[in-house]
């Protein structure tokens, strides 16, 4: 377990296991690097294994500013320097992908070697051309709603999002201790990351990213149209899109075994360049 101090004096919480070349995982909105914990040691057998605790969650520290998606994006190009990891393949979930998209957006491919998108719109709200949105939080009235929720009631609202994101039911203390990571995300954070993150509309950088990439699309997601993060494989060129037949929104703990696989044999492509 190591923290590593960003541009504005942030310190975020990684933790690494394994050799050679470095696959980097960002976590989704409210979670943390220890939502990979069924995933990272297995990894560690094909890479040199990175989870990051973003800004405001898990770990990492908590300061009163840079909750917004590009803000992220630029703490890990500052984790990336200060670990002078290169040849590394980024992989986000859920709110980990418009982390790299804005990282692509601001840095271009700056210490990347390939990318993997799990499960993830490139837009959140619905609009007259773009009919896969989020569940709940699909325009401004479904944000402020979320937000009102997060502030009254967070920890209701945990109960049933741990719920949401799976489609096969977790075990009791892996579900506490999944619960246990997310009350470490104040509500202030979380209100602030989702307002950024939640209006943003990624559709038209898409087509510009030439980085090899997998897209992992989940077709059970409760928590937005599968359609969606297909739309993202498709968008992408060249990008090789699996699908997850039997999983919810977090696919990596639904199938673990098969995600595992997935990404292990997209790290091998790479290494052969």
């Amino acid at each position: 377990m190591s923290r590593t101090a960003v541009g504005d004096g942030t310190e975020l919480h990684h933790e690494e296991r394994g050799a050679g070349r470095p696959l980097v995982m960002l976590h989704g909105w409210t979670f943390s690097g220890r939502f990979f914990h069924r995933n990272a040691e297995r990894l560690a057998d094909h890479a040199r294994v990175v989870t990051i605790d973003l800004r405001g969650h898990g770990e990492s520290d908590k300061p009163g500013h840079g909750y917004r998606v590009g803000r992220l994006a630029k703490d890990v190009y500052d984790v990336l320097e200060a670990l002078d990891l290169t040849d590394v393949t980024l992989l986000g979930w859920s709110l980990g992908c418009p982390v790299i998209w804005s990282y692509l957006e601001l840095f271009g491919a700056h210490r990347l070697a390939q990318a993997v998108f799990v499960e993830q719109t490139p837009r959140q709200y619905y609009g007259p051309d773009w009919s896969y949105a989020h569940a709940t939080c699909y325009d401004d009235a479904g944000l402020a709603r979320t937000q009102t929720q997060i502030e009254l009631a967070a920890e209701d609202y945990d109960r049933q999002q741990i719920d949401t994101i799976v489609h096969r039911p977790l075990p009791d203390d892996e579900r506490r201790l999944l619960l246990a990571e997310m009350a470490k995300c104040p509500p202030r954070v979380r209100n602030a990351v989702m307002a950024d993150h939640t209006r943003l509309d990624w559709r038209d950088l898409l087509p510009t990213i030439a980085l090899p990439s997998l897209v992992l699309v989940a077709r059970r997601d409760a928590v937005m149209p599968w359609q969606g993060p297909a739309h993202v494989g498709r968008a992408i060129p060249g990008a090789r899109t699996v699908f997850f037949e039997e999983s919810g929104h977090a696919l990596f703990l639904d199938e673990p075994d098969r995600f595992d696989e997935t990404v292990a044999d997209f790290l091998r492509e790479g290494g052969s360049r």
